[in-house]
């Protein structure tokens, strides 16, 4: 059972009333996004699907310029991300909606949209509505996902998206029927015994010639179950015993 709180370096993340729970892997994914100067830093930024607010508030804390927008369908997890964000340093610059992301008129364009988007479409559902809503196909699908982003990111602006291994090819025809170009993926292993469990994608609108696309994995933990150098790097600013 998980626990109600996950205590970071600098804010908590309260999760009793969330389908979506803090994992590792989410924690990784907020650990990868990029970091902004001070002199040209990212100015508005789009979190579909917040959940806890987690990525929201683990952007904001390296970011200091960025003004987020967090939107979440479900009320109560909207709630409480609205409560983690009102408890950290940065309430005045992340902003919480509850809303559905595919009806909500978006009041500007973004520099950076992120989201851990719902991840077992087309599978089977147990009982639990708001699991469902989460992690299947009532909630937001991976077209209209990528259909808000093309429509509200900015010129020159960038998104970055954790999902399944296992719909590798399926994204790739997506982005391209999107006209959204990858710069980037990230294959994650839960070790270095493991297969691929997750990857992380970095793209931007395709603009002419289609990036030439860059490769990487990460491992979170070693043989010795231990977290690898290259996640504690990543994951040292915010877990408290790193």
């Amino acid at each position: 059972m998980a626990n109600n709180y996950f205590q970071f370096k600098q804010f908590t993340i309260q999760q009793d009333k969330c389908a979506m729970k803090v994992t590792t892997d989410a924690c990784l994914f907020g650990s990868h996004l990029p970091i902004s100067s001070e002199e040209g830093g990212v100015g508005n930024v789009l979190d579909i699907g917040t959940g806890t607010g987690l990525l929201a508030l683990m952007y904001a804390q390296r970011n200091p310029l960025a003004e987020i927008d967090a939107i979440e369908i479900d009320k109560e997890a909207a709630g409480q991300a609205g409560e983690n964000v009102a408890a950290s340093p940065w309430p005045a610059r992340i902003n919480v909606i509850h809303a559905d992301a595919r009806e909500f008129d978006y009041p500007k364009k973004y520099d950076v949209i992120i989201s851990n988007p719902p991840f077992y479409e087309n599978e089977l559902k147990g009982d639990d509505k708001k699991k469902n809503l989460a992690h299947h196909n009532e909630g937001l699908l991976l077209p209209e996902l990528l259909n808000i982003i093309k429509k509200n990111l900015a010129p020159g602006g960038s998104f970055y998206l954790l999902l399944p291994y296992k719909r590798n090819e399926e994204i790739k025809k997506l982005l391209m029927e999107h006209e959204l170009a990858v710069r980037q993926i990230t294959f994650v292993r839960q070790s270095v015994m493991h297969d691929y469990f997750r990857m992380m994608i970095d793209g931007k609108p395709e603009a002419g010639k289609p990036a030439e696309t860059k490769i990487d994995d990460i491992s979170i933990k070693d043989e010795n179950d231990r977290y690898t150098p290259e996640f504690t790097v990543l994951l040292q600013e915010y877990y408290l015993y790193l």
